[in-house]
C-alpha cells in the first residue's frame, strides 16, 4: 500500500463516492408518470384509518405540517377514500382496513414486513381503488414501524430531524414526486435504540425551567418527536433532580401514546426514579434492612407501568449512583432480582414473564458481580457498559450470545466522574463511536443501544450518528464514515458546502477527541518541540476561518443552525485551546524573563472573556430560544468535577526594568540565555540546533527583550551553509530568527558550526549548529532523521491478512490522520501463534544502530473479551517478534492516563545491528487493536503530546 498524504478536505472528497444516506425517495421533478405528492398548488390527501393509534395520527399531523413548510400547501387528512388522482395511505397491518383491503385484493404484498419489529414499507400502487390513479402506501408492521415510515418521507422531502432542536431551515419545493414502482422496505437491526438525558443541570434544567416550568409532557413531546424522527424508541429520562412520572402525570401516558419505550437508568430499579425514593420512600435504601418498604416501592412502579411500553431495570445500586455496599453481596443481589421478578409476575399475571422486557446493566462494579458469579435469568438482557469514556468494557462470549434476553451496550457522550467530568460540548469523534459500536454489533450485542447524551444539545452530531448506526449497523463501514459526515452536512445545509462542512465538524471533533476540552491545560501541547502547540493553533484557526467564510456564504436563515452545529463548537474549542496556549507562553516566557510574558497574560484574559461572550451569543440565538444550554462551567478545574463557575486561571506578571536587556532562547529548550540551571546549559556553548538532511527543515532562535527599551542585535553564522532569516534587526519585544541549512554547500557527513548573537547584554550568546548529510547511498522507506522515525499507521507498505482476520484502515480515526484496526471473527485470537497472525509491514531506513525503543500509540480500547488480553507483536526484520499486552499493567492510574490522553502508549525495545534498510512488522493478535502511530526513538525523540510529524518517505532515491 503506497504511502499517501491527504488533507482533511481531500480525504473527504477522495472517500465520498456514493452517499449511502443520500435520500432519493422523493424527486423534485417528474417525467409525468410518477406519484404526485404536490404540484401546481395541489397537495395529495393523506388517508389514515380512524382506528389507528394516536401516535401514528400525531406523526401524520406532523407530516402534514412538514409538507406545508416545504410546499406552502397543507394536504388534507382524510379517514375515508376520496376519488382523487393521488392519495398517500398511511397505516398498520393491524388497524388499517384500507391497507388490509389492498392486501386481500393482491395489490399490496405485505409478507416482507409481516411479523417484523418496527418495519415499514413505502411503495407506490397503481389504480389501488376506483377513482384513484395511484397511491403512495406507508405501511408499518406495527405503530412505530408506520411512524418511522412517515418520518422517512418527511426527511426525504427535506425536513431534517433537527429542524426544531437545531433550527435547521427547511428548503421549499413546489413539486414533490415519488417514482412509480418505488418499493422501500426497512426495519431496525438493534431492537431498542435510545438516549439518556443525564447530568442535566445547570444547562438543560435551566432551559427547561425557563421554557416549560418543569420536565413536563410539553417538553417531552419535543424530545419524543426528535427521537422518532431519528428512528429511536427508548428513553431514560432526566433524573438528577426530577422524576419522570411525578414531574407530570401526563409524561408516561404521552410516551405510551407516541410509541416511546420508557426505562430508568442503571441504578433506578423497577421504573422508579432515584428522586422518588428521596421524596416518598421510607427507611434506608438498603434491602438487607428495609426489604418490605423497598419491595412495596418497586411494586408500585411496576403497577404504574404495566399498561405502558417499558423495560424494567433490575438489580440495585446505592443512592446517588454509588456502589450498593463496600463488598459484593452477590447473594443479596440475587435475592433482590428474584424478588423483582416475583413482583413482575404478580403485576403482569403471567406464568412466564419472559415477555416482559427486563434489563440488568453491568455498569462499573456491577460487572464485577457478574464476573464473580452472579447470574440473572436467561431472558433478562445484559446491558454491558463502556468505561464512561467510550471504550466498551465487555461484550458477550459465545455462550452469552445464545441467551434469549440478548445483550446491549450503554455508551457515553457525557460523564460526571473521574478522572474529570466532561459535559460541555461534543468531544466524541464519529470514527471512535463506529469502531466501538461495530464491535458490539459483531459480538451480537443487538438488543439495546443507549447512550448518555447529557443535555441533548450540543450533542446533535454524535446522537444522530449513534441512532442511525443503531438502526442499521451494516450500512456503516469504516470507509463510509466520510460519506456519513457529508450526507449529514448536506441534510442540514444543502449540497453546495457539504464536503467542506464535513471537514469542519470532523476537525473540531478530532481535536476534542485528542483531549477533551475540560482536560486541556497549559502543559498539554509542547511549546518547545516539533512546534506542536503552534501546529494545533494553526489547524484550529484555519477551521474557524473556513467556518466563518461558509457562514457568510450561507443564506441568512441557515446561520443560526450553522452556528449551533458547526461554528460555535469550532470557536468554543479554539478558545479553550488558545486560552491554555497563551497561559503556556505566559508561564514559559515569565520563567525566561521575557517582557512579552505580560502580553500573553493579557491574551489569556482576552480568550477567557471571549469564551463568556461566545456563551452569550449562543444564548441570544433566535430571541433566547436556547438560553442556558452553554452554561456548563468548563474552565478552571481543580479536581475531577467542574468548578461552580468558569474561573480565570493564574497568570504570571513580569516587572521589566526600564532598560534594554537581551535574552536568547532556542527551539527545543525551556531555558534561555543567559540563565543557568541544573537542567540547562551552564555556558553559552551548550546551546545547540541539530539538522538532518531528511529531517525538520527549519528551526528557530528567539531574540527577546527582558526590558522596556529597544536594542539592536547582530547574528553571525560561522559558515555560509548556515542560513539565518535576519542577521541584524532592532528588538522592541522579540524577534524570531528562522534557521536552515543550505545542503548544496555541504559534502556528505557530519558538520559543525555556530551562530553568535550580540546585543544589549553583558555577553554573547553562542548557538552551536550541527548538520548531517547522507553519503549518497540508495534510500527507501521512512527515513530516520532528528533522532527518530515517525509513521502514521495507515501509511503501510504491505498488509497481510488471514481468512478470519484482517487489517483495515479507519479513515479519520485517532489523533492525526487515521488508524489501522485488526478485524477478527468473534472469539478469534492468535495468542502465541504469531506466524499465523495478520500483519502490517513498514519500510524503514536507519542511519543508526544499537538499542532503540518503539513507541506505539493505540486507541485506549479495553479487553472486551472475557478474560482475554489486548495484544499485538512487533518484529524488526528477521528478529523474533516481541509480544506486547497493551493492558498488562491496566491499573486505575494507567486507565486514567489512557482516557485523558485518548491513546494507550506501548513501548517495545528493539535491537538494530546495522544501519540501512529494515522492515518493521506489527502483528494483530487480539481483536480490538487499533494502531494510530509508530515512533522509533533512535536517540533523539523528544517528549510531546502528539509526537513528531511523520518522517519523510522515500521511494529509493540516490543522491
Amino acid at each position: 500500500m503506497q504511502k499517501i498524504q491527504l488533507t482533511f478536505l481531500s480525504l473527504f472528497l477522495c472517500c465520498v463516492s456514493s452517499l449511502a444516506w443520500a435520500n432519493d425517495l422523493v424527486l423534485f421533478s417528474s417525467s409525468g408518470q410518477d406519484f404526485v405528492i404536490n404540484q401546481a398548488d395541489q397537495a395529495s390527501p393523506i388517508l389514515i384509518d380512524s382506528a389507528e393509534r394516536k401516535g401514528l395520527r400525531m406523526a401524520v399531523d406532523n407530516l402534514r405540517l412538514d409538507l406545508e413548510k416545504v410546499t406552502g400547501e397543507a394536504p388534507e387528512i382524510i379517514n375515508q377514500l376520496k376519488k382523487t388522482p393521488y392519495t398517500i395511505i398511511v397505516g398498520t397491518l393491524e388497524n388499517s382496513a384500507t391497507l388490509q383491503a389492498l392486501s386481500q385484493a393482491g395489490k399490496l404484498d405485505t409478507t416482507a414486513i409481516t411479523g417484523q419489529w418496527e418495519a415499514y414499507q413505502i411503495q407506490t400502487v397503481l389504480k389501488p381503488f376506483d377513482g384513484v390513479e395511484q397511491a403512495l402506501v406507508i405501511l408499518g408492521s406495527d405503530m412505530r414501524g408506520a411512524i418511522f415510515g412517515v418520518y422517512q418521507l418527511a426527511e426525504s422531502i427535506g425536513v431534517s430531524p433537527w429542524y426544531w432542536w437545531a433550527d435547521v431551515p427547511i428548503a421549499q419545493h413546489q413539486k414533490l414526486y415519488v417514482k412509480t414502482g418505488t418499493r422501500l422496505i426497512d426495519w431496525p437491526k438493534v431492537q431498542y435504540r435510545g438516549i439518556f438525558l443525564n447530568d442535566e443541570a445547570p444547562a438543560l434544567t435551566g432551559w427547561v425551567q425557563e421554557k416549560y416550568g418543569n420536565y413536563n409532557s410539553e417538553f417531552y413531546q419535543q424530545v419524543f418527536e426528535l427521537m422518532l424522527r431519528l428512528k429511536a424508541n427508548y428513553l431514560w429520562p432526566a433524573m438528577w433532580n426530577n422524576a419522570f412520572n411525578l414531574d407530570d402525570p401526563n409524561n408516561p401516558q404521552l410516551a405510551h401514546e407516541m410509541g416511546i419505550v420508557m426505562g430508568t437508568s442503571h441504578h433506578e430499579p423497577m421504573m422508579r426514579a432515584d428522586k422518588e425514593w428521596n421524596w416518598t420512600g421510607e427507611g434506608k435504601w438498603d434491602y438487607s434492612v428495609n426489604q418490605q418498604n423497598l419491595y412495596q416501592f418497586w411494586q408500585q412502579g411496576a403497577e404504574r407501568h404495566k399498561s405502558f411500553d417499558s423495560i424494567f431495570t433490575l438489580g440495585m445500586r446505592g443512592q446517588q449512583d454509588e456502589p450498593m455496599s463496600e463488598g459484593q453481596n452477590i447473594a443479596l443481589l440475587e435475592r433482590i432480582v428474584a424478588d423483582q421478578r416475583s413482583i413482575l409476575q404478580d403485576v403482569f399475571q403471567q406464568q412466564d414473564i419472559s415477555h416482559v422486557p427486563q434489563v440488568w446493566t453491568l455498569y462499573k462494579e456491577v460487572q464485577g458481580y457478574y464476573e464473580n458469579g452472579m447470574r440473572v435469568p436467561d431472558d433478562v438482557t445484559l446491558l454491558w457498559s463502556d468505561d464512561n469514556w467510550g471504550n466498551i468494557r465487555r461484550l458477550p462470549t459465545a455462550v452469552e450470545r445464545n441467551r434469549s434476553g440478548g445483550a446491549g451496550v450503554y455508551y457515553h457522550f457525557d460523564y460526571v466522574g473521574g478522572p474529570r467530568s466532561y459535559r460541555w460540548i461534543n468531544s466524541t469523534p464519529i470514527p471512535k463511536i463506529w469502531e466501538q459500536m461495530n464491535l458490539a454489533y459483531q459480538y451480537n450485542a443487538r438488543k439495546i443501544w443507549i447512550t448518555n447524551v447529557g443535555d441533548l444539545k450540543p450533542m446533535e452530531l454524535p446522537i444522530d450518528f449513534f441512532l442511525q448506526m443503531a438502526w442499521d449497523p451494516e450500512q456503516f463501514t469504516a470507509q463510509s464514515l466520510p460519506d456519513y459526515l457529508v450526507s449529514w452536512s448536506k441534510q442540514q445545509f444543502g449540497e453546495q458546502h457539504a464536503a467542506e462542512i464535513a471537514t469542519l465538524v470532523h476537525g473540531y471533533a478530532k481535536h476534542n477527541g485528542r483531549r477533551k476540552p475540560e482536560l486541556v491545560g497549559p502543559n498539554t501541547y509542547s511549546q518547545i518541540v516539533y512546534q506542536e502547540a503552534a501546529r494545533v493553533s494553526v489547524e484550529l484557526a484555519q477551521l474557524e476561518a473556513q467556518a466563518e467564510k461558509i457562514s457568510q456564504q450561507l443564506p441568512s436563515h441557515s446561520r443560526a443552525a450553522f452556528f449551533q452545529l458547526v461554528l460555535h463548537p469550532i470557536q468554543a474549542s479554539r478558545i479553550v485551546f488558545e486560552l491554555n496556549n497563551s497561559l503556556a507562553k505566559n508561564h514559559l516566557y515569565a520563567a525566561q524573563q521575557r517582557a512579552s510574558a505580560n502580553q500573553h497574560a493579557q491574551a489569556a484574559r482576552d480568550w477567557f472573556n471571549k469564551d463568556a461572550e461566545l456563551e452569550k451569543q449562543y444564548h441570544s440565538l433566535n430571541n433566547g430560544k436556547w438560553n442556558h444550554f452553554m452554561s456548563q462551567p468548563h474552565i478552571g478545574y481543580t479536581n475531577w468535577n467542574n468548578p461552580p463557575q468558569d474561573s480565570m486561571p493564574v497568570v504570571h506578571i513580569n516587572q521589566p526594568n526600564d532598560v534594554a536587556d537581551m535574552g536568547v532562547a532556542i527551539e527545543g529548550s525551556a531555558y534561555a540565555w543567559p540563565q543557568t540551571s541544573s537542567n540547562s546549559w551552564p555556558h553559552s556553548s551548550s546551546m545547540q540546533l541539530d539538522f538532518h538532511q531528511y529531517g525538520q527543515t527549519q528551526r528557530y532562535i528567539d531574540v527577546f527583550n527582558k526590558g522596556t527599551k529597544p536594542y539592536r542585535f547582530e547574528a553571525k553564522p560561522s559558515a555560509s551553509w548556515i542560513q539565518i532569516s535576519e542577521q541584524s534587526a532592532e528588538v522592541a519585544i522579540e524577534k524570531r530568527l528562522k534557521i536552515s541549512v543550505d545542503w548544496a554547500k555541504l559534502k556528505a557527513g557530519h558538520h559543525q558550526g555556530n551562530i553568535t548573537i550580540k546585543g544589549a547584554a553583558w555577553g554573547t550568546a553562542e548557538i552551536n549548529v550541527t548538520a548531517f548529510k547522507s553519503n549518497g547511498e540508495a534510500i527507501s522507506g521512512f527515513v530516520e532523521a532528528d533522532g527518530y522515525v515517525s509513521i502514521e499507521a495507515a501509511n503501510v507498505q504491505k498488509v497481510k491478512n488471514t481468512e478470519n482476520a484482517s487489517w483495515q484502515e479507519i479513515p479519520l480515526h485517532g489523533r492525526s490522520q487515521s488508524s489501522m484496526s485488526v478485524f477478527m471473527s468473534p472469539d478469534t485470537s492468535f495468542g502465541e501463534a504469531i506466524e499465523n497472525a495478520p500483519y502490517l509491514e513498514y519500510d524503514l531506513y536507519l542511519f543508526s544502530r544499537g538499542e532503540m525503543s518503539l513507541t506505539t500509540l493505540l486507541a485506549p480500547s479495553l479487553n472486551f473479551t472475557d478474560g482475554g488480553g489486548l495484544r499485538f507483536a512487533v518484529a524488526l526484520d528477521d528478529n523474533a517478534p516481541v509480544i506486547v499486552d497493551v493492558l498488562k499493567d491496566n491499573n486505575h492510574e494507567d486507565w486514567q492516563q489512557a482516557v485523558e490522553d485518548g491513546v494507550r502508549v506501548a513501548k517495545t525495545s528493539l535491537s538494530v545491528a546495522q544501519p540501512g534498510e529494515h522492515k518493521l512488522r506489527i502483528y494483530g493478535l487480539d481483536p480490538g487493536i487499533v494502531v494510530q502511530k509508530l515512533m522509533l526513538d533512535t536517540g533523539g525523540l523528544k517528549p510531546s503530546y502528539l509526537g513528531p510529524p511523520e518522517s519523510q518517505f522515500l521511494a529509493e532515491v540516490k543522491k
